[in-house]
């Protein structure tokens, strides 16, 4: 259903207020800083002229029922198998990003698909196995099996030490700042945030479980989650261009978008004082039991992140690995692949789509790179 302009200006002025108070350097006293760093800091090495790394992100992670019953052995659910394929392009990064759609209850709650999600706790595991260290749960299924799924989620992402934005257990727990650092001495703050919850209202006087925006201004780099555009179209709405010129006017380096389930191109957009944000609209669908060609074809977005001995940031060379999900006619052997791997026998005229997804992805960015290891 589209929404007007009064509903874009309510979530502009909850980003405004979001961002402006990342200005305030007291927000330091309310972070969760997470450090990455493989080595206590008086053993790391001496600072180079320019820091370096590397931020990949993913697309919305949506587990159907005929993707989880395919995740089943024995009782438990092993989602590995589908996404070993991907791992080499996730594991090696500074920093990975996923858009969880749906909330980790688990089995004790009763798993459920559409249009009113539960998953397993595993799928956590899985993309933890496979590199990703943030994930963001505003997305317009947070809400769908209530208050103790979004408590049973966050309290596993807790247990296996995941960083989550988005949605939270409290108001003290929505107030902490995410702040990921780096041993490069680069931090990346993450916010996350979604029009809307599918119409299930957010209970009275608990508005910290989901649609929340958080920032800060100690971070050298600001990762803004947007769930938000219209489902199933391949181009950005006019509202996400607006959305997301605002903010880069506010300084976001970085948009992940999603929810449109299909990818959208990327491109750069200027600022108001000349800096430029990375946009991607929409990364597609990165594991889901979607039928559709388009809704099988997700991606992940690696860029670099540099920081010179001036403390200025860049964020430089975008590359783009397009991913295909793959399953048998009885919706089994689920599996997450590189669509430059693909053959016929995977999908009818490979080559072709692949070419096709390329095209589509750089229209506005000629120089966006295709990733094959």
């Amino acid at each position: 259903m589209k929404r007007g302009k009064p509903v874009w200006g309510l979530i502009l002025l909850f980003l405004c207020t979001a961002l402006v108070a990342c200005t305030d350097n007291s927000a330091k006293d309310n972070a969760i800083v997470k450090d990455h760093s493989e080595r206590a800091a008086e053993n790391r090495e001496p600072k180079k002229s320019k820091q370096e790394i590397t931020l990949t992100a993913v697309g919305d992670i949506l587990i159907h029922e005929r993707v989880y019953e395919d995740a089943k052995i024995d009782g438990k659910y092993d989602f590995m198998p589908m996404l070993e394929h991907v791992e080499p392009f996730i594991n090696d990064s500074t920093v990975a990003f996923a858009n969880q759609e749906t909330m980790i209850g688990g089995d004790e709650l009763g798993l459920s698909t559409y249009p009113r999600f539960n998953s397993p706790h595993e799928i956590g595991d899985a993309l933890k196995d496979i590199g990703i260290n943030v994930v963001s749960l505003a997305n317009n299924h947070t809400l769908d099996r209530g208050e103790e799924a979004v408590d049973q989620a966050i309290e596993y992402w807790k247990f296996i030490d995941m960083m989550y934005t988005g949605a939270f257990k409290s108001q003290e727990d929505s107030n902490i700042i995410r702040v990921l650092e780096t041993k490069e001495g680069i931090s990346i703050a993450f916010l996350a945030y979604t029009y809307g919850t599918n119409g299930i209202p957010v209970p009275t006087g608990k508005d910290y479980l989901v649609n929340l925006i958080e920032k800060q201004h100690m971070a050298d780099v600001i990762a803004l989650s947007l769930h938000f555009g219209n489902e199933y179209e391949r181009m950005p709405s006019e509202e996400q261009k607006e959305l997301v010129q605002f903010a880069a006017n506010q300084g976001v380096d970085i948009v992940l978008g999603h929810h449109p389930h299909v990818l959208q191109p990327m491109e750069w957009v200027i600022g108001k004082n000349g800096n430029k944000t990375l946009a991607a609209y929409s990364l597609g669908n990165f594991l889901s039991g979607q039928y559709e060609l388009y809704r099988r074809i997700g991606g992940i977005l690696h860029v670099t992140i540099t920081k010179n001995i001036r403390g200025e940031i860049e964020v430089i060379a975008p590359q783009f690995t397009p991913t295909f999900v793959k399953f048998q006619d009885d919706d089994t052997d689920y599996e997450v692949l590189p669509m430059y791997q693909l053959s016929n026998n995977d999908l009818a005229g490979s080559d072709m789509h692949y070419e096709e997804i390329k095209a589509h992805m750089s229209q506005w960015m000629p120089e966006l790179e295709f990733l094959e290891k």
